[in-house]
């Protein structure tokens, strides 16, 4: 091999050199570059058949070198690899001499240099052939396919990397992109924005931010924002995990068939109740009305109907609205708006108990006591007729001179008091609510949800909810029931509105569970319970309104044990995802507020102090956070302090509370 020229391979090149030496299973090579080399024989990818002079000079030799490396280059450009392969496709995997396949390819005896320069392109592009054991091998057609596809994907994936970051770039300086790759980019860098490494494109999403020049943390959120796809308070947490927010046309269609049956509802095998002073209570926004009350003089008793509307007569399993609402489980209600269950042409339209509108419904005819004492009930079916809708603040200055109100107002509270004797465990937290003008938040404030008439709602419903759980636990049917173990400590025996023991019992009370079979929620402080009263709301409630209903109907329960065991996991994986989003969206628009009172002061009260930290909840915005213990502040639990705003990042999730 002495004095004869060479080629190897070294990152991807092809390196001409002279054999100068041949000694212990090595060669010594002078190569195109000048270098001296020790090379394995095995490294040798083409070996030339004519030899070098070797008395001439380095400079010569060095010339010879580089002139063969220019000639083979040349005579490697024009090498059809794809005709070549055409002709010997028939065999795949059989394995050609380079030699066989350079005289096909030039036509004739090859040279040294066609030989090198065939060789060559078959490195250059690996479609066709594939070099092994000193032999060329042609790929299957569909090895040739399979990688002509990936190429094209490489192709694709370059032209959307080079499109793609030019228009993104443009869209930053608020310029019109001057053209958009095939693929949608914004898409891209959305779903990579919200499941980071799990989303499909992320590596190319990244390069795509990278080569625009966008590669701060939410730059890509502010990007869709000045793209148009999203909001600049988008709902993030409703996006990333996917909670369905549109209806599709199937379950439209059946809406319209429901409005058009609910216009004309019919009293057939139902009581007519329209005549009854029935009535609704909810807060001033509130859209979707889906129960209502009624209270006649029963001698020294009373008697009150608690109707819910009968949305399971409307909503058959397998239906696609029924369906929708087994994706869905529950409507959401987030600060700043609400995801319903249902279509809002439904939930607040057709199936709401509207003033004035005649709607089926499931009554709780409950007769009680002016002590609160249930002396009997029973549920029916109905049809009712709405003669007033109030929300809280009417009916709280309607109540003194409302003999109606003010009835059901007493029972309420014999309600309450009888439940926590019975060891209900009411813990009367207020509500945040958010105000909002022209889309940002503009204040907050704290609704108590003890009030009057708040109470007086809650309670009937809690009742209507208690007595559906008798109603199926008595008669040994199939139900699905809400249980609460009690409590691991307890701080107080009665309700308290001190807002350091609310929060602290929160923190020792036990998981609820969603169970088939009756058992005592101690919460509630009841023996079996359920919910029924928001069929419109909750798939649970829609569940239970179908087993009762089709029992009054003489038709048995409409649900068997193992159905109902596939509603609990359902409803408590949705629910479970539910609370996350809503808590996150909560979140972000409670972090939005502070993010403007930067720097200032806010009560606090401390609830803990352990491992370094303190943790407080915000007083007047009910929100738990944590602080580094302070070595000139050392409060103890139950303490007010003040605690100063110094970050707040609602894209973050993050709040930084300093002393």
């Amino acid at each position: 091999m002495q004095g004869r020229i060479v080629e190897y391979v070294e990152h991807g090149k092809f390196i001409c050199a002279a054999v100068m030496e041949e000694a212990g299973g090595r060669l010594r090579l002078l190569n195109q570059n000048g270098r001296e080399v020790r090379l394995n024989p095995n490294r040798v990818v083409h070996q030339g058949g004519q030899g070098l002079d070797a008395g001439a000079s380095h400079d010569l030799l060095l010339k010879t070198l580089q002139d063969t490396d220019a000639r083979r280059r040349c005579l490697s450009l024009p090498v059809s690899l794809a005709e070549i392969w055409q002709l010997v496709a028939p065999e795949p995997g059989s394995g050609f001499s380079p030699q066989f396949l350079a005289e096909l390819c030039f036509g004739g005896p090859a040279s040294d240099d066609q030989v090198a320069a065939l060789l060559r392109a078959v490195f250059a592009d690996p479609l066709y052939f594939k070099f092994r054991d000193n032999l060329i091998q042609a790929h299957a057609p569909e090895v040739v396919a399979q990688l002509l596809a990936k190429q094209e994907e490489a192709r694709q994936r370059e032209e959307t990397l080079r499109l793609g970051a030019e228009a993104l770039a443009a869209l930053w300086r608020g310029e019109t992109p001057p053209a958009w790759p095939e693929l949608d980019c914004l898409k891209i860098i959305a779903d990579h924005y919200l499941y980071g490494n799990e989303a499909e494109h992320w590596e190319l999403a990244r390069e795509l931010l990278k080569a625009a020049g966008l590669t701060r943390p939410h730059d890509a959120f502010h990007l869709l924002v000045k793209a148009g796809r999203w909001r600049a308070d988008e709902n993030l947490p409703l996006r990333r995990y996917r909670v369905p927010v549109a209806f599709d046309e199937h379950c439209l269609a059946q809406a319209r068939e429901i409005i058009a049956a609910a216009g004309a509802p019919s009293a057939a095998g139902r009581l007519d109740l329209r005549d009854l002073p029935v009535l609704t209570i909810d807060g001033a926004s509130t859209r979707d009305f889906d129960d209502a009350l009624h209270l006649t003089e029963d001698g020294p008793n009373f008697e009150v109907g608690i109707h819910i509307s009968d949305t399971a007569h409307y909503l058959a399993p397998g239906s696609p609205l029924f369906k929708e609402a087994e994706r869905r489980a529950t409507s959401i209600y987030f600060p700043d708006a609400t995801v319903p269950m249902l279509p809002s042409e439904l939930s607040e339209g057709a199936l709401s108990l509207l003033k004035d509108q005649d709607r089926l419904a499931i009554s709780f005819l409950v007769t009680l006591s002016p002590e609160g004492e249930v002396l009997r009930s029973r549920i029916v079916r109905s049809l009712i007729r709405v003669k007033r809708q109030l929300s809280y603040p009417e009916a709280e200055v309607l109540a003194p001179g409302d003999r109606q109100l003010a009835a059901l107002a007493s029972l309420s509270q014999q309600l309450w008091r009888r439940r926590v004797q019975a060891g209900a465990l009411i813990l009367p937290i207020p509500d945040l609510v958010f105000q909002f003008q022209e889309g940002r938040v503009s204040g907050v404030s704290l609704l108590e949800v003890d009030t009057p008439m708040r109470l007086l709602v809650s309670e009937f419903m809690v009742l209507a909810n208690t007595t559906a759980a008798s109603f199926l636990a008595d008669r040994q049917e199939p139900g699905l029931y809400r249980t609460q173990a009690p409590a691991r400590k307890r701080l107080s025996p009665q309700p308290e509105h001190d807002l350091y023991v609310n929060f602290k019992q929160r923190r020792f009370l036990a998981r609820g569970q969603l169970l088939t079979s009756p058992k005592r929620h101690d919460g509630v402080g009841a023996e079996q319970y359920t919910t029924v009263t928001s069929p419109i709301r909750r798939l649970l409630d829609l569940v239970i309104q179908h087993q009762i209903g089709a029992i009054l109907a003489g038709r048995g329960a409409r649900f068997g044990e193992r159905e109902l065991h596939e509603f609990a996991s359902l409803i408590t994986a949705a629910q479970t995802r539910v609370n996350l989003v809503r808590q996150l969206r909560h979140r972000y628009w409670l972090f939005t507020y502070l993010a403007g009172m930067i720097g200032e002061y806010l009560p606090a009260v401390v609830l803990d102090t352990r491992n370094s930290k303190v943790q407080v909840v915000l007083r007047d915005l009910l929100f738990e956070a944590e602080l580094p213990a302070s070595q000139a502040i050392r409060p103890e639990p139950g303490d007010t302090v003040r605690v100063r705003v110094a970050k707040s990042s609602p894209l973050d999730d993050s709040l930084t509370l300093e002393w």
